[in-house]
């Protein structure tokens, strides 16, 4: 299907659950947000509902994401659900995968294609400082565990964030270690940011795609790794906006995601449908539309007219606004 500026659409991210077990200090305050309650949040059926008229729109692609999507109970049958759903090609999942470990042999076995894990540090101390409470062994457990029942690819989602000081070289290294594909993403204006008190985004936190493809080229050449080079043809790129890089006999890629020093609205192919049953046009936007109210009183021909409504609204570009009503967590990313 195509918006009102001729785009293909026929991406779908599907936040599970406003719901997490880590309390990323740029993500979610440390006390969490206020969790909705039964009746607001949509119910496991009433997801694949939705994804069965989105896919009759054109819909291909499913992701799964939160919140952390592990902690909502009946994922597996979802993605099951999910898969059987004519016209959908892949169902993916993003997770910080503390808790991949115990469940990648189901979620496999349900049918998920690949996944994406958020991994902002390989430093144990930095990254319980980080998540406020999580452990970095549990993650690293997880990612074994989906090499182990065969997802592919594998991607870790870091989040570049200046303050942090983050060792990058570290994640270009392990491209040439395993065939993990790293992606640096830049920290997004989403949620209040730090002057108004928020857990979200600082202006000075923002590290530019182009400093970060310096600063790794740098660190690359001086921990002996080698030249940054544009990915070959033959590696897998994925459903988004990063620009992939490698390193001489890699066998992972580096890929950035500039979402906010060059924006990538001409080639968005995505609507985001909260957990609370709300479909975002566009992740810096505080425009949704109602689709569980739809569905719930006038059925699946009321929720593809919602979804036609907010494809009609999914905006030429976010135009570099900063800050959104609600916080990452609660709109999945």
């Amino acid at each position: 299907m195509k918006d009102a500026y001729a785009r293909t659409i026929d991406y779908l991210r599907i936040s599970l659950t406003d719901r997490c077990n880590l309390r990323c200090v740029y993500c979610m305050p440390e006390e969490g947000v206020p969790p909705l309650c039964h009746e607001e949040i949509l119910r496991m059926e009433e997801f694949a509902q939705i994804v069965g008229v989105a896919a009759k729109m054109g819909i291909k692609h499913v992701r799964l994401t939160g919140g952390e999507p592990l902690v909502r109970k009946g994922i597996c049958n979802l993605v099951r659900s999910i898969k059987a759903t004519p016209g959908i090609e892949s169902v993916a999942i993003t997770t910080n995968a503390t808790l991949l470990a115990c469940m990648a042999p189901d979620l496999k076995e349900a049918g998920v294609d690949r996944v994406n894990i958020s991994l902002d540090t390989l430093d144990a101390e930095q990254f319980h400082a980080i998540t406020r409470r999580g452990n970095l062994a549990d993650a690293l457990e997880g990612i074994e565990a989906a090499f182990e029942v065969g997802f592919d690819p594998i991607k870790i989602n870091v989040v570049a964030v200046r303050r942090l000081n983050q060792d990058f070289a570290s994640f270009a290294r392990l491209t040439m270690e395993r065939p993990l594909h790293i992606r640096f993403i830049e920290y997004m204006p989403v949620g209040h940011s730090v002057e108004e008190g928020g857990c979200g985004w600082g202006p000075e936190d923002v590290i530019p795609t182009k400093e970060l493809i310096q600063t790794i080229s740098a660190a690359a050449k001086e921990a002996g790794l080698g030249e940054l080079l544009p990915a070959g043809a033959d590696r897998p790129l994925g459903w988004g906006p990063a620009n992939y890089y490698e390193l001489e006999g890699a066998q992972g890629t580096i890929g950035f995601i500039s979402s906010v020093s060059n924006h990538f609205c001409a080639s968005c192919n995505r609507l985001r449908l909260t957990a609370d049953g709300r479909i975002r046009p566009c992740l810096f936007g505080d425009e949704e539309f109602d689709i569980k109210t739809a569905l719930r009183t006038e059925g699946p021909d009321a929720a593809q007219r919602v979804l036609e409504q907010a494809l009609s609204h999914k905006p030429e570009s976010h135009h570099h606004r900063v800050g959104t009503a609600r916080m990452m967590s609660q709109v999945g990313g």
